[in-house]
């Protein structure tokens, strides 16, 4: 299917077909509502692009798959919903540790625990970011169309390599349901670019060597090379031999979160729009960016000059953008299906003394664009 221009589909079957375009050859997954059509997909798609296709018998171990598999030199992923989300966080916490790139996607649906299977949410925001324990970094990247789901599965792929990351795809039920026209475009050749090898003698490889100003990430050959490693989950030095010191545990866990933070530039996108003359924004993510995308565009047709910062990234979290656009607006609303998780993070941001009003809706069903009118309008009044 990659090879044709324009095809009608969901955006569970996108997220399947970008990852086998970004050269994705092993799946390893248990099926859970609403994300079982990537598995689905999967299934079909990757043997017939000579990958592998693993029915797990949970999402543990589904997560220890792909770690394994990462290391021995495949793309990886995964895909689940909010309760195996939650399973997954330990070996999460081992390729974060690890450094072993891999890719998770998490079709949120409505919680805690199994919730309302089949309805959309928004309350993975904070999990997404800190489900497994520890200081460290992620990345997040959240679709708002099929296209997107295309788009930026096969990016994920390409910034786990990069910065030997897990990334989490965090769509939601409503955009993976969704069914749009959704151009299959050909990676570029940097996008599925194999993994760089060491460039020094096998014996002089440090799997876990960091370069103080994180710009340079000490590339990882895969499993049965010439070069041989250790990967643990343990606090480890740059051999990944045993390193509980103080001094080097420091320099670790800065290092986990470092190399994510000092690379925002690589990693942080969003989307503006009618934000050079507004006065009020609408921040949001996924599905919500969608209701707030014909809200503004309404307002502007009732003479309400208001624009939309859509966080396509959400981890590492745009701070940049959204302070930028509290500093020029006179209040701003952020709509999600959560109680405020993302609202949190942009009040946090909010040095400018100006109101940020949330709304949340965690029945089950999604925002419509007339209540972000309405708080736009009340906003104004």
């Amino acid at each position: 299917m990659t090879g044709l221009a324009q095809v009608f589909t969901s955006g569970n079957e996108a997220i399947a077909e970008g990852a086998v375009a970004a050269g994705a050859s092993f799946y390893a997954g248990y099926p859970i509502t609403p994300s079982s059509e990537i598995a689905e997909t999967a299934a079909r798609r990757l043997p017939e692009t000579g990958g592998m296709y693993v029915q797990m018998e949970d999402e543990l171990s589904s997560m220890a798959a792909i770690v394994g598999a990462s290391v021995s030199g495949a793309r990886a992923f995964t895909a689940t919903s909010g309760p195996g989300f939650s399973l997954m966080q330990e070996n999460l916490g081992m390729a974060v540790m690890g450094e072993i790139p891999c890719v998770v996607v998490n079709v949120q649906r409505s919680g805690p625990s199994t919730g309302m299977a089949t309805k959309p949410a928004q309350g993975d925001v904070m999990q997404a970011r800190w489900g497994t324990h520890g200081d460290h970094g992620i990345i997040t990247l959240a679709p708002s169309s099929v296209q997107d789901c295309y788009d930026f599965t096969i990016r994920a792929f390409s910034l786990a390599d990069r910065f030997r990351t897990p990334v989490i795809l965090l769509a939601d039920a409503a955009v993976a349901k969704l069914k749009e026209n959704v151009r299959f475009r050909s990676p570029t050749p940097e996008e599925r670019a194999p993994r760089p090898l060491p460039n020094c003698p096998p014996e002089a490889y440090r799997p876990f060597a960091v370069d103080p100003e994180e710009k340079v990430i000490t590339p990882l050959p895969p499993f049965g090379s010439d070069y041989i490693f250790r990967v643990t989950g343990s606090m480890h030095d740059e051999t990944g031999g045993q390193g509980a010191s103080p001094a080097n545990a420091d320099r670790v866990i800065r290092h986990l979160a470092g190399k994510i933070e000092k690379n925002r530039d690589a990693i942080v996108r969003v989307r503006r729009f009618f934000l050079e003359d507004a006065e009020w924004a609408v921040i949001a993510f996924g599905c919500s960016a969608r209701s707030a995308r014909a809200a503004v565009r309404e307002a502007r047709r009732q003479g309400i000059p208001a624009g939309l910062l859509e966080l396509t990234t959400l981890w590492p979290f745009p701070d940049d953008d959204v302070r930028d656009v509290l500093s020029r607006v006179r209040g701003a609303v952020v709509p999600e299906l959560n109680l405020g998780q993302a609202a949190g993070e942009v009040r946090r941001l909010n040095d400018f003394g100006i109101p940020v009003r949330g709304i949340s809706r965690v029945d089950g069903t999604l925002i419509p664009p007339g209540d972000i009118l309405s708080a736009l309008r009340e906003a104004r009044s």
